[in-house]
Order: structure tokens, then C-alpha cells, then sequence
């Protein structure tokens, strides 16, 4: 009689976890960090949390000391292109794009430009929004 108590437990267990992980930790959108090069730029991107709305976007570049760093979204299988928003200093090699708005959830692709005496250059990042 102690068998099928236990393997109902196990599976009412289960069955909880699973509801669990897909109500609370399974459908957050997650942090992402990101690294490309690019000519003699290497360009590290992160997006805390990236959602619908207003984000903000951190951009390090090692190489030549960039002039302007821009970041533009696009969602190519809906057809948005969004404006370039530029990313002021935040410390030597750092840089921020702030309330960069992304106006729906699905596969987003985050174009950052910079330009400076290394050259134009450009790196692609893709960014998922839950």
C-alpha cells in the first residue's frame, strides 16, 4: 500500500515544480551579456532583463576610444526598425543607451554602431523579449 502513496507524492511533487518554474522562473525575460568584434573594436553588450518598454542597454568597447556609440533595434520578422539611440560615456570604455523602448515581446536584433579613429564599425546582437 506504501507504493502507489509514494509515487503519487512523487508526481503531484513533480507536477507542482513544473507549474512552479513556468508561472514564476520560467517566464521572465533573463539578463543577457553579449561579446563581438568588430575591425579593431570588441564590443560587450548587456541588457538587464530586456521587456517590453523602456530598457537600458550597457555597451564596453576595448580598442580605439569610440567618438559616438549608437544602438538600434530591429525586429526583422515584424518589420520594426527603430531609431538609433545614442549611448553617452559611463566611464572610460562604457557606455549607456537609456529607456531604449521595445515595443512588443519576441526575437529582437540590437545593431551597435560606433565611430571613431578605429573606423565605422558595426555588431549585431540578438536579444529575446518575454
Amino acid at each position: 500500500m506504501k507504493r502507489p502513496t509514494l509515487l503519487i507524492t512523487v508526481v503531484v511533487l513533480v507536477v507542482a515544480a513544473g507549474a512552479a518554474w513556468l508561472l514564476w522562473g520560467g517566464s521572465g525575460a533573463k539578463p543577457t551579456t553579449q561579446q563581438a568584434t568588430s575591425g579593431p573594436y570588441t564590443v560587450q553588450f548587456s541588457a538587464d532583463q530586456p521587456r517590453i518598454g523602456g530598457n537600458t542597454f550597457a555597451v564596453a568597447v576595448t580598442g580605439p576610444a569610440p567618438d559616438a556609440v549608437t544602438v538600434a533595434p530591429v525586429m526583422a520578422q515584424m518589420g520594426h526598425a527603430l531609431a538609433p539611440v545614442p549611448a553617452g560615456p559611463d566611464g572610460p570604455g562604457h557606455f549607456r543607451a537609456a529607456d531604449v523602448g521595445l515595443p512588443m515581446s519576441g526575437q529582437w536584433e540590437i545593431t551597435v554602431s560606433l565611430r571613431g579613429p578605429g573606423g565605422p564599425a558595426q555588431v549585431v546582437f540578438p536579444v529575446l523579449v518575454k
